[in-house]
């Protein structure tokens, strides 16, 4: 049976939950997801979904057709992540493919969103059959992936997966649903997002924008933004801050999907922090029965 939207999201945060340690987020997910996890020597994905947070080579092995298969690779907010290609053996001109997204995808959305990622999609694709072989490839945040589909049993690549130091970290996926981060962007004429893929309660501390023009000003601004999928473009807002303050202002939001987002006309040096922490069962209850938020609740 296919995955529904939410599902899927529901996998990404299992699995991240216990790669982190973080039991309290699994039972209630466990019934609805198999969830192939790559935790041990040697390291091998271990079925058609996997993810992947810690540097080393990695071998896939079909041992019957895999039509639509991917594996997650993520790494902490300061760090992208290198994807190098060693053995492989797939049958291109049987329609086996390899390909290397920049970003996450799922049913059509994707992270970073089209409007916050410096290149155009279709060059966000790298093809081993197209190209015959691949580079080492670089993600631009700190998410990439690996889309797979191999026909024949016996059919084989390996990949050696590495982190390395982003010193102005843009477009994050957040691997835990508590912590606190400074977005920073230096004179750039860019969009960032941090997408936490957990219901939380957000503290926003500290916005610094030198131009404090408003939201109508320079176009420079910082908004928070509630969905139940990945595409910050899909997503609904649920608070815009246009000028320059020292919080906090506190929000609880029970979408499967929160981001802070910061916009930048490149002309000044613009900085936001924040701070998260994940709603309980009882809070994302009530909220589920008294929010206006409808949006976040519906499939």
């Amino acid at each position: 049976m296919e995955r529904t939207f939410r599902q899927q999201l529901f996998f990404l945060v299992l699995c991240l939950s216990v790669l982190k340690g973080d039991s309290r987020y699994i039972e209630n997910m466990l019934d609805l997801l198999d969830c192939s996890l790559t935790l041990t020597l040697p390291f091998h994905l271990s079925g058609c979904l996997d993810m992947i947070a810690v540097e080393g080579q990695f071998t896939f092995t079909a041992e019957r057709p895999q039509l639509n298969c991917a594996a997650f690779f993520i790494a902490e907010p300061d760090e992208v992540i290198s994807v190098d290609f060693g053995s492989v053996d797939i049958d291109c001109q049987g329609g086996d493919f390899i390909k290397v997204f920049d970003g996450w995808v799922m049913k059509g959305e994707k992270f970073p969103s089209s409007q916050d990622h410096p290149l155009p999609v279709y060059e966000r694709y790298v093809d081993y059959c197209s190209s015959g072989s691949l580079r080492a490839v670089r993600s631009s945040q700190n998410v990439a992936m690996v889309f797979f589909r191999i026909h024949n049993a016996g059919s084989s690549f390996t990949l050696t997966m590495k982190k390395l130091i982003n010193p102005f970290p843009c477009n994050i996926i957040s691997q835990t649903p508590e912590g606190s981060f400074t977005m920073v962007i230096p004179q750039q004429h860019r969009n960032c997002s941090f997408s936490i893929i957990y219901p939380v309660e957000i503290q926003i501390s500290d916005v610094f924008d030198q131009t404090m023009p408003g939201c109508t000003g320079s176009g420079d601004f910082v908004e928070v933004l509630g969905g139940n999928g990945l595409d910050t473009s899909k997503m609904l807002p649920v608070a815009d801050f246009c000028y320059s303050f020292t919080g906090p202002s506190n929000m609880k939001i029970g979408c499967d999907n929160t981001v802070v987002r910061m916009i930048s006309s490149g002309k000044f040096v613009n900085r936001v922090s924040f701070s998260y922490q994940s709603l309980d069962p009882q809070e994302l209850q009530r909220l589920k029965q008294n929010s206006v938020e409808d949006f976040c609740f519906n499939d």
